[in-house]
């Protein structure tokens, strides 16, 4: 019995000890879930807001040197203005006071086309005086004509009877004298009409005056009067009268004018190729030659005053623009001569820096620019020869800003 009771004591549970409790694997899970999410985060920011965001950035394409014939340079650059051989301020012939304006600042106009219309009143009423004076000459000479007959008729019939001695000498005589005053008369008439008609042609184009008309084909750059004001070509009416409609310009016309150096006039000569570059369009190069040089100079700027024709006609191109011209020179223009050595690089792409020409050319990606240090040649007008640091065809960064740098991020834009 007892050594039952002994197993027994052995077989229970002895629940005052304390149970150990069970490892806590999911907090630990929970914390190395977190931090990758905050990694994750972290890492999304700087991809969002930590990178350097790419620069705008305009570029250009190195291009060799022609191998076609000579190299032009410029000998000389100088600056003047677009000007207009043909010009004119249109006005009427008369006094008159405008009753209809049919232009408008940039209108093209044909040559005789009706340009504005003055009051017509004036002139109608000369024109009819006219007339009429003319319907009175004529009737005039009609009733002269009508006694003349009848005078030659009464001269012949007495010259008979006074050969038959059945008149006497003396009615014939006054017979011959009305019949040859009647003539006078006639003559004077007949002056008379014809001085009447010349007063009507004068009269209708007193009224064709109160039409003004396009003298040539231009285009409208000036509207000087309005319904209703006086005109007049010599300003009758002092500064309350206009003297002009409007200005029209023969855009065909179109030329520079530039005022060039006593001391290097020398270097201009008829027929010199220019190159001519509008201030309002600097990229754009027009091809040009000289016209003429004028032969009289400025004792006020030492100047002497050079015509060049513009080769390009374009819309583009106004009356007054300011204009840069270079005026080039060829080497040994009748001969073929090999290529500068090195290519040919907008000026706007080479930048110093640390003291040193430099230039950055767009990586293969396009998305990258990488700094490569240059050699540089003469000037040839707005770009430079690049004798060492580039290739045809590397696409460079024209104007490259100060925080560019090696390596940085760019978002190109084709010049």
């Amino acid at each position: 019995m007892n050594s039952n009771a002994e197993l027994l004591k052995e077989l229970r549970i002895d629940r005052s000890a304390r149970q150990a409790p069970p490892p806590r694997r999911g907090l630990w899970i929970g914390v190395a879930i977190a931090a990758a999410v905050v990694a994750l985060l972290a890492f999304g920011g700087w991809w969002l807001f930590g990178r350097a965001k790419p620069v705008e950035v305009r570029t250009a394409t190195v291009v060799a040197f022609s191998s076609g014939g000579a190299e032009a340079s410029s000998v000389l650059d100088a600056t003047g203005y677009v000007v207009a051989r043909r010009m004119a301020t249109v006005s009427a012939k008369i006094t008159g006071k405008v009753r209809e304006i049919l232009i408008e600042e940039g209108q093209h106009v044909d040559a005789g086309q009706v340009m504005a219309t003055l009051d017509p009143v004036d002139a109608d009423a000369q024109r009819d005086l006219a007339a009429a004076q003319v319907a009175a000459a004529r009737s005039q000479s009609g009733s002269v004509e009508a006694q003349l007959r009848e005078a030659e008729s009464n001269a012949a019939r007495l010259g008979t009877l006074v050969k038959q001695q059945l008149v006497s000498k003396s009615q014939y005589d006054q017979a011959v004298a009305q019949r040859d005053s009647l003539r006078a008369q006639l003559a004077t008439a007949r002056h008379n009409a014809k001085v009447a008609g010349d007063q009507l042609r004068i009269a209708e184009n007193g009224v064709d005056n109160t039409v003004v008309r396009a003298p040539f084909e231009g285009v409208v750059i000036a509207k000087a009067a309005q319904p209703g004001e006086i005109v007049s070509p010599l300003s009758a009416g002092g500064g309350f009268t206009r003297t002009g409609i409007g200005t029209i310009v023969d855009m065909d016309s179109l030329e520079v004018e530039v005022d060039v150096g006593e001391s290097y006039i020398g270097r201009v000569k008829p027929g010199m190729p220019v190159v001519a570059t509008l201030n309002a369009y600097p990229d754009w190069k027009i091809p040009a030659e000289v016209i003429a040089i004028i032969p009289t100079a400025d004792r006020g700027k030492a100047t002497v005053k050079v015509r060049i024709a513009l080769k390009q006609k374009d819309p583009r191109i106004v009356p007054d623009m300011g204009v840069n011209v270079s005026f080039l020179e060829e080497t040994n223009a009748g001969a073929r001569q090999a290529p500068p050595r090195g290519v040919r690089v907008p000026a706007a792409a080479i930048v110093a820096r640390d003291g040193k020409d430099v230039a950055f050319v767009v990586a293969g990606d396009g998305k990258r620019v990488e700094l490569r240090e240059l050699e540089v040649g003469r000037a040839i007008g707005e770009d430079r020869q690049v004798t060492s640091g580039l290739s045809a065809g590397d696409s460079v960064v024209l104007d490259p800003p100060a925080e560019l740098q090696d390596g940085g991020r760019i978002e190109a834009k084709q010049d």
